[in-house]
């Protein structure tokens, strides 16, 4: 190989490893992944409670009869729905308060041992409906007026207590809510020796009260005394999540 050819291999030779040192360089320095914004900061949660009384009670009721055929079941369940119903709205009660929600005809049989093999005794029909009482302080009454309409039909599957407009106190709630998670954030940055920054996420979900559940034995019913009924308190809950700058 002449000087000229051995010249130009070195130079070939010399870019190549250049090229590779290059390449070298580059994927040890690269940056670290950092992520998005979301990702950094720090991230708190607060909570926000509002302590109120119920002002709605929600009745859960209705008839259940059972016969020997379905038309006499029927009937006598209408009869007695008829007057429940007529209880309710004597009681105050509007029309638009009181929502069907379930009705059904039933099959009723029992196990002959001896036969093995079902027989059929008769048919149960069952209407339930839910009665929103917004007089809170009739509660006790209507039941007792119910319970007298339907006689041995009425059927009381329970009580729940509510608010009517939780969104009146959704405020208060959600500045408890931020003022927590502030006091979080300050902490977490003090403790970590950082500037708190700017919030840069705010996310909300808030917990309306749940139905407080009260349930009524069957052939509770015949006591003189009015049915005592205590709403007692509930609790609105806001929940928040904050992501907070670092500076």
């Amino acid at each position: 190989m002449t000087r000229k050819n051995w010249s130009t291999a070195g130079i070939i030779l010399l870019l190549a490893l250049g090229i590779v040192g290059l390449t070298a360089c580059t994927t040890v320095n690269a940056p670290p992944y950092q992520g998005t914004g979301q990702q950094q900061g720090i991230w708190v949660s607060g909570e926000g409670k509002v302590t109120v009384v119920p002002d709605i009670a929600i009745l859960r009721l209705g008839i259940e009869a059972q016969e020997t055929t379905v038309a006499q079941a029927q009937s006598r369940a209408n009869e007695a729905m008829n007057r429940v119903m007529a209880a309710l709205k004597a009681k105050g009660v509007a029309d638009k308060d009181i929502q069907t929600q379930h009705f059904s005809i039933q099959k009723v049989t029992r196990f002959e041992p001896r036969d093995q093999r079902e027989v059929l005794i008769g048919y149960r029909v069952t209407n339930i409906v839910t009665a929103k009482i917004r007089q809170i302080d009739n509660a006790g009454q209507i039941i007792d007026s119910v319970a007298e309409a339907g006689g041995d039909l009425t059927r009381i599957d329970g009580i729940s207590f509510s608010v009517d407009n939780p969104q009146a106190f959704m405020g208060e709630a959600r500045e408890k809510a931020m003022s927590d998670a502030k006091a979080k954030a300050r902490q977490l940055a003090e403790l970590s020796g950082v500037t708190l920054g700017k919030p840069t996420y705010i996310a909300e979900s808030g917990q309306f009260p749940p139905p407080i559940q009260l349930r009524f034995a069957e052939g509770a019913f015949a006591a003189a005394a009015a049915t005592p009924i205590s709403p007692g308190e509930t609790e609105i809950t806001l929940n928040v999540q904050i992501t907070y700058e670092i500076r």
